[in-house]
């Protein structure tokens, strides 16, 4: 891989003609943006998590992976893994700060910018190298130094032809590297790899692919389409096909529009109590209706997820007769769904999701003779105040604590 990898401050790298796709990762990116103030954990086994018993890990830096660290793991499991990890807590709202931020860098070269997530996201180039005079390669070492001068933390690079190999390399960048995948190597690059390289390839399909014998890239490569296609299904089949042989025909899509915005919470112990999870439902509305308002959005369909203590996990939705962006109608439909649903039964997390996205434009029904209060005016004048003076500057009386009062 050492041929392909683009070392800092290079001056010269693999011919990147050809190759307009780029895939940039962020490195360990919640527990980078938490160091910036904190350097004195450089190198150390650090996460972001909530640290209680049920909480799961975020991100982890690169010195607790090597004790077998992972994002998305118990954070119990991992104190047993590294009994010295340093637990940092979530800061609200800097993840996504930070993240704006660095998308804002990519789309000072190119409007198509496909984010993946917060922390990673596809860029095509190839219409901005002559307006830039540059090329893939130097795109990709200045969108490293951007980001490190900017925002204090480290991204990887992939470069290649294809989507599915940019983000390969971007992977085998990592940390804090940039490999260029020339186009006409691209199959050089692909086929030493192992199958479970291939886009879409998971634990039972390795495995199903290693019993007919293919263990490499290239072993799919060669295999017969029509024995492909009998062994994983058509689609399946052609699917790896394809990308075996390095093709893949996926352009980056811009900013893909929002299907649904939810929120939930794990709780530390069981509850039972069904008021005490209204107030929770509350609490996770009045996230959801201010993420609504901010992204000018309203959706048609509320649900609830509900995972009870023996882990079983229910979801149910109702769909509302206009569009909601006001906390108040988005909490009334969720407790009247986990009354129905879920009157019973200790709960271990809950959530609140809508769905059926819509701009604001789409309208908003209005009653002239309606008495009700106008409680959007009252949450949106609420979320002025708290961009002012922070998240806890108005909530709901039902939310505050005996601190608060």
């Amino acid at each position: 891989m050492a041929r392909y990898r683009v070392t800092t401050g290079a001056t010269t790298w693999p011919d990147d003609t050809g190759c307009g796709l780029l895939h940039v990762d962020m490195d360990a990116f919640f527990v980078s943006c938490e160091l910036r103030t904190r350097p004195e954990l450089a190198g150390k086994p650090v996460v972001v998590s909530g640290g209680g018993p049920r909480s799961v890990v975020a991100a982890a830096s690169y010195a607790a992976r090597e004790f077998g660290v992972r994002s998305a793991m118990p954070f119990s499991t991992a104190k047993r893994l590294c009994p010295q990890l340093i637990c940092i807590t979530p800061t609200p709202g800097l993840y996504g700060e930070v993240s704006q931020g660095v998308m804002g860098i990519f789309r000072e070269l190119t409007p198509l910018v496909e984010p993946l997530s917060l922390d990673e996201a596809f860029l095509d180039v190839s219409g901005a190298l002559k307006r830039l005079d540059s090329s893939p390669a130097r795109l990709g070492a200045r969108i490293r130094e951007r980001v490190s001068a900017d925002f204090g933390i480290s991204c990887s690079v992939g470069v290649a032809k294809v989507k599915f190999v940019a983000k390969l390399a971007s992977g085998m960048a990592k940390p804090d590297g940039m490999v260029v995948v020339p186009a006409a190597e691209t199959l050089a690059f692909l086929h030493p790899l192992p199958v479970s390289a291939l886009w879409g390839v998971g634990k039972r399909t390795e495995e199903h692919l290693r019993q007919q014998g293919l263990h490499t890239v290239a072993d799919v490569a060669a295999a017969p389409l029509a024995r492909l296609r009998r062994s994983l299904g058509r689609a399946l089949g052609e699917h790896l096909y394809a990308l075996a042989n390095g093709h893949d025909d996926r352009k980056v899509v811009p900013e893909s529009p929002d299907k649904s915005i939810g929120a939930e919470v794990t709780f530390d112990v069981d509850l039972h109590d069904r008021a005490a999870l209204g107030l929770e439902l509350l609490r996770l509305s009045e996230r959801v209706a201010a993420t609504l308002r901010r992204r000018g959005l309203r959706g048609r369909t509320v649900s609830i997820k509900v995972r009870f203590a023996d882990f079983k996990t229910i979801t149910r939705a109702r769909t509302t007769a206009v569009g909601v962006d006001v906390a108040r109608d988005i909490h009334r439909t969720a407790v009247e769904l986990l009354a129905e649903h879920a009157p019973t039964g200790a709960v271990r997390l809950i959530g609140v999701r809508v769905e059926g996205l819509g701009t604001e434009s789409s309208g908003e029904q209005l009653l002239f003779a309606s008495s009700e209060p106008r409680w959007r005016d009252a949450e949106v004048a609420a979320d002025v105040a708290r961009s002012k003076f922070g998240a806890a500057a108005v909530r709901p009386a039902s939310l505050l604590t005996p601190r608060d009062q």
